[in-house]
C-alpha cells in the first residue's frame, strides 16, 4: 500500500482529501469554495478550526480553514481604490476566497499533492483590471502542509500589483499566547500605536481588531495554541508581515502571513508587482511539534 492517497468525497461540494499514512496526517480542501483548506491534521491532531455552517452557506464568508487572500490582504478604505485614474471596488481580502477553483492535477509521487487553478473572469476584471492565473499546489509530506504558489500575470503589457496572504484559523484552547519570532515591534490596530515585542504573551482576547508584527527578518513564526503542541509557519521573504487576530470566547487563533499591510492598494508603497507574462512563485509551510506526554 502506498504511503500517500487522495480521495474525493462527493456531496453538496466535492471535498478532496489527501493523506500521509505513516504520520497519520491529512488535509481536506474544497475547490468550489475559494480553494480553501478546511482541515489539516498532523500526527493525528486536527490543527484547524472550521465553522461548517459558514462553509455550506454560499452567501457567507467561511469562518475557519485557510482562506486564500488575493490580490489583496485585508480591507480597502471605503471598499475601493484608484488605479490610473479609474476607481474600482473590491471586498475585504480580495477575489480568490469566494471564487470556484479548478482541480488541475493530483499526484502522490512526492507526498500527496493537489494542484488548483483559478483564472480571472469578467466579474473579477471589473474589480481588478489585470488578467491573472493562480496555480496553488497543496502538498502533504512528512506531516507538514506546504502551499506552493504561482501568481501569473496574463497581461502582455502591464505589470500586475498584488499583496496576497493567508488567513489560517488554528484551533486554540487559548488565544493569548507568546510567539517565537525575531520581530521586535508590532502595530496595534486597536489604538493605532507601534509597540515593542520581547517574546511576551499577547492579550488578543482583550482586543477587537488585529495586531501585526512589523519588522521580522526571519521567515518563520511559532506559537502554541494548545499545550500539547507547537505550530510553526515558515514562508519566504515576500511575506513581510504576520497579522494576529482572535475573538474572546472562540476556539481559534488566526496567524496570517501577508505580503503587505491592509489598504496597500491605496497607499501603493509596498506593492508586489508581477511582470507581464511572468509569475511570482512562493510558498508557505505549516508544521507541528507534538510534545511528549
Amino acid at each position: 500500500m502506498s504511503n500517500y492517497s487522495i480521495q474525493v468525497h462527493s456531496g453538496r461540494y466535492d471535498i478532496y482529501e489527501a493523506a500521509e499514512h505513516s504520520t497519520n496526517s491529512w488535509f481536506r480542501l474544497c475547490p468550489e469554495r475559494g480553494g480553501i483548506v478546511i482541515s489539516f491534521g498532523s500526527n493525528g491532531k486536527e490543527l484547524l478550526y472550521l465553522d461548517e455552517e459558514t462553509l455550506y452557506d454560499s452567501n457567507a464568508n467561511i469562518r475557519g480553514g485557510i482562506p486564500v487572500l488575493f490580490p489583496i490582504s485585508g480591507q480597502l478604505a471605503g471598499g475601493a481604490y484608484e488605479w490610473q485614474g479609474t476607481s474600482y471596488t473590491m471586498k475585504n481580502h480580495g477575489l480568490a476566497r469566494t471564487a470556484s477553483w479548478t482541480v488541475a492535477e493530483t499526484d502522490t509521487s512526492d507526498g500527496a499533492a493537489i494542484t488548483l487553478s483559478l483564472s480571472s473572469d469578467e466579474s473579477m476584471l471589473a474589480s481588478f483590471p489585470f488578467p491573472f492565473e493562480l496555480r496553488f499546489t497543496y502538498r502533504l509530506k512528512e506531516g507538514r502542509l506546504t502551499i506552493e504558489q504561482q501568481y501569473w500575470n496574463r497581461s502582455e503589457a502591464e505589470a500586475m500589483p498584488m499583496y496576497p496572504g493567508f488567513h489560517p484559523y488554528f484551533l486554540a484552547d487559548r488565544v493569548d499566547v507568546a510567539y517565537a519570532t525575531d520581530a521586535s515591534t508590532y502595530y496595534d490596530y486597536n489604538d493605532g500605536n507601534i509597540k515593542p515585542y520581547r517574546g511576551e504573551t499577547l492579550p488578543l482576547s482583550d482586543k477587537v481588531e488585529s495586531v501585526v508584527f512589523l519588522d521580522a527578518v526571519r521567515g518563520d513564526i511559532a506559537f502554541s495554541p494548545n499545550p500539547e503542541y507547537t505550530v510553526r509557519l515558515t514562508y519566504d521573504e515576500l511575506f513581510r508581515y504576520v497579522v494576529l487576530w482572535g475573538v474572546k470566547g472562540k476556539p481559534f487563533l488566526c496567524v496570517e502571513p501577508w505580503m503587505a499591510r491592509t489598504d496597500e492598494l491605496n497607499r501603493k508603497e509596498e506593492l508586489v508587482y508581477v511582470q507581464p507574462s511572468e509569475a511570482v512563485r512562493t510558498f508557505m509551510t505549516i508544521g507541528v511539534d507534538i510534545r511528549n506526554s
